[in-house]
């Protein structure tokens, strides 16, 4: 080892190849864009069919637990559901007992919308999965979980 990469090290406290996440960031861009692509023609963002996804087995949902499910902000998932309204996408209306809570929920056209959108990003999510055997799967989503759990540790 060179002096100058032994100071780096020093400085820096691990080299690029011991470094997960930016293999992690990789697998993650190139599955985001794979699927914007893919839902170019249903003429959605990757926010609006993860919205739509969820509030397809969520009807009535508010935006605040939209938000926490597709993992953006209130601020970014209003921005999205006001797109989605605007194209008759989405219908929100005040919940029946909490009048200052908007329930969400998919017109016929969102509905549509959806599933045509949802055979092209299936088969990005089919090629996935293909690439790993069932138990292998299981062994990513684990190790996921396990880099999350890492992430967040104090």
């Amino acid at each position: 080892m060179t002096d100058e990469r032994a100071c780096t090290l020093a400085v820096m406290g691990m080299t690029a190849d011991e470094r997960l996440g930016a293999d992690i960031k990789r697998a993650e861009q190139a599955l985001m864009a794979a699927k914007s692509a893919a839902l170019k023609d249903a003429g959605l963002t990757v926010a609006q069919y993860a919205a739509l996804f969820a509030l397809a087995d969520n009807p009535g949902i508010s935006g605040a637990a939209l938000a926490r499910t597709c993992l953006v902000t209130p601020q970014a998932m209003a921005a999205v559901l006001k797109h989605l309204e605007e194209r008759g996408l989405v219908v929100r209306s005040a919940h029946q007992w909490h009048q200052k809570m908007l329930e969400t929920r998919l017109t016929d056209t969102g509905r549509e919308t959806l599933r045509a959108a949802d055979e092209q990003a299936v088969r990005i999510e089919r090629r996935l999965a293909d690439e790993f055997t069932p138990e292998e799967r299981d062994t990513l989503r684990a190790l996921l979980a396990r880099c999350g759990t890492a992430i967040r540790r104090d």
